[in-house]
């Protein structure tokens, strides 16, 4: 254990691994962007990489082509490595400057979400995205328990939220891009439907105007692999769930066709039965079931999961 203390601290020492350490700590990154923030060259950041995961500092996760570094849970939880972190915010001239360029770089991640929806907006119906089946739509809605109101999170176009609005009280649709949102909001409009509104928002951090505790269900239909930060969405949703409210969610479940990631602007290749239970979890849900609903019958062959959870009484 002293060894392995001797070797931590001699890490920590440097000045180029604690501003490697600082950024992982707060996001997940490839070579490539960490080069983008901190202007040092690929071969001392990989250098830099490799030992910090030797020394369980950080671990990391293929990703299309790409391979994303981040900070390991033990290190995350470790008293000391937060106490030399941010020692070192306060301490390296730099830190400032890195913090500026992480948002840049997490801003153009949303950007490439928005343009790639934007860019889809009208012609759902018309191409293929991996997950949408009609059958994996039945198992869901035969859940379900209208009349009530219903959150539609990650909307697109508003397929579906414009099918729950047949039924439920009110359907508040959201989803990041504007046009998505122009495009289902006029659809809605020429169909007469006036129980659904459309807004614009990002389901990690959703508008204050969809109050705490005002919905019944809440649905996340093959948009949660997109979100930068699942967590996140997943603790929005419990929030303006009511007491006993649900959250179903549609995605993929885990594949390792990278080439999603290019084709249809995938942040993550699906999740396990594990990964959502646990996310689920750690969101505060409760009674949470997870069940595979439907398999494609063309290569690359993905596979539907669905899941609901509860918010407790």
């Amino acid at each position: 254990m002293e060894m392995e203390l001797m070797k931590s601290l001699k890490l920590l020492g440097d000045e180029g691994r604690l501003r490697i350490l600082r950024l992982l700590a707060v996001e997940e990154l490839s070579v490539a962007d960490l080069q983008e923030i901190l202007g040092m060259g690929q071969s001392r950041i990989s250098m830099q990489l490799s030992q910090l995961k030797v020394a369980g500092f950080v671990e990391v996760r293929r990703s299309g082509q790409k391979s994303l570094y981040r900070l390991t849970q033990s290190a995350q939880s470790e008293p000391f490595v937060a106490g030399v972190l941010t020692r070192a915010g306060d301490e390296i001239g730099e830190s400032r400057q890195d913090d500026k360029a992480l948002e840049l770089i997490l801003r153009k991640r949303k950007e490439h979400l928005q343009s790639y929806f934007d860019e889809l907006a009208g012609k759902f119906g018309k191409s293929y995205v991996p997950g949408r089946s009609w059958k994996a739509l039945a198992e869901m809605l035969l859940k379900l328990l209208p009349p009530m109101v219903i959150a539609d999170l990650g909307a697109g176009e508003g397929t579906l939220a414009l099918m729950l609005a047949q039924r439920a009280v009110q359907v508040i649709a959201v989803d990041t891009s504007a046009s998505m949102v122009e495009y289902g909001a006029a659809l809605a409009k020429r169909n007469n439907i006036n129980n659904l509104e459309y807004v614009w928002g990002d389901m990690e951090d959703l508008p204050a105007s969809i109050s705490s505790e005002s919905v019944d269900l809440a649905v996340i239909h093959q948009a949660l692999h997109h979100a930068l930060h699942p967590d996140m969405a997943l603790k929005q949703a419990i929030r303006i769930l009511r007491p006993g409210g649900r959250l179903v969610i549609l995605d993929l479940l885990k594949h390792d066709y990278h080439d999603a990631r290019e084709l249809y602007a995938d942040i993550w290749p699906g999740f396990s039965r594990v990964d959502v239970i646990d996310l689920l979890g750690a969101a505060g849900f409760c009674d949470i079931d997870v069940t595979v609903v439907d398999r494609s019958a063309d290569p690359p062959h993905f596979e539907t999961i669905l899941a609901i959870g509860h918010k407790p009484t």
